[in-house]
C-alpha cells in the first residue's frame, strides 16, 4: 500500500513530528485498555510503513509498562486484487520478523497501516492471514482514515480521521522509512493510489 509518489505540488502538512508521536502514544493506550496483558496478541505491521509502525507502536507499549508484545511483519502485495506491488525491499523487512503460523494461529492478530482509504490493503490482510492461519480475532489499526471505502472494512483503531475528496491525496511519513514523522494532504498526482 505505500509506494512512496512524489506529489505535484508540495503537499499541506496536517500533522508534524510531535502530533505524529501524540497520536502514537495514544493508539499504543488504546491497545493496552483493550488487551491490557498483551497475552495472545500479535501486532502485525503490513508492509512497508506498518512496519515501522508497528515497531514504535511496540516499543511505545513497552515504554508505558505494558511489557514487550510479540510483532510481526507481513507483506500483502501478492494478495492484492488491485495489481501487483513491488516486493517489500529486504531492509525495510528486516525490522520484524516476518509472520508464520504460530505468531498468527488462534491469537488476535492486530494489522497496522499508515492510511485505511478504500480497504483493498484489508483485504489482502485477511488473505495473507488466512493462508497462515486462522486468528481469533483481527483488530485493524490506522493512523489516517480518509474515507471512500469500496470493501466493508473498519479500523478498530485510527490515529486521525481526516476527511477527503477522491482528487486528493494523503502521505504518512514515518522515520526509519521517511525522513520524517508527518501526515500530508495535497493533491492527487496522476495515476496514484491513496
Amino acid at each position: 500500500m505505500s509506494r512512496p509518489v512524489a506529489p505535484t505540488e508540495p503537499a499541506g502538512k496536517v500533522a508534524g513530528p510531535e502530533d505524529f508521536q501524540r497520536i502514537l502514544w495514544r493508539l499504543a493506550k488504546e491497545l493496552q485498555e483493550h488487551h491490557p496483558s498483551g497475552a495472545g496478541v500479535t501486532l502485525c505491521g503490513i508492509a512497508t510503513r506498518g512496519i515501522h509502525l508497528t515497531e514504535r507502536i511496540r516499543d511505545l507499549i513497552e515504554e508505558q509498562g505494558g511489557g514487550r508484545w510479540e510483532a510481526v511483519s507481513l507483506d500483502v502485495g501478492p494478495f492484492r486484487d488491485d495489481g501487483p506491488r513491488s516486493p517489500v525491499p529486504a531492509a525495510l523487512g528486516a525490522v520484524l520478523p516476518v509472520a508464520e503460523p504460530a505468531t498468527i494461529h488462534d491469537r488476535v492478530v492486530v494489522l497496522i497501516d499508515d492510511v485505511l482509504y478504500h480497504g483493498r490493503t484489508g483485504r489482502a490482510a485477511l488473505a495473507a492471514l488466512a493462508e497462515l492461519g486462522r486468528p481469533a480475532r483481527v483488530e485493524l489499526m490506522v493512523i489516517v482514515d480518509r474515507g471512500h471505502r469500496e470493501l466493508p472494512l473498519r479500523a478498530t483503531y485510527v490515529g486521525r480521521n481526516l476527511p477527503t475528496s477522491p482528487d486528493q491525496r494523503v502521505w504518512v511519513h514515518v522515520r526509519g522509512c521517511d525522513d520524517e514523522d508527518a501526515i500530508r494532504l495535497g493533491d492527487r498526482p496522476e495515476g496514484s493510489a491513496r
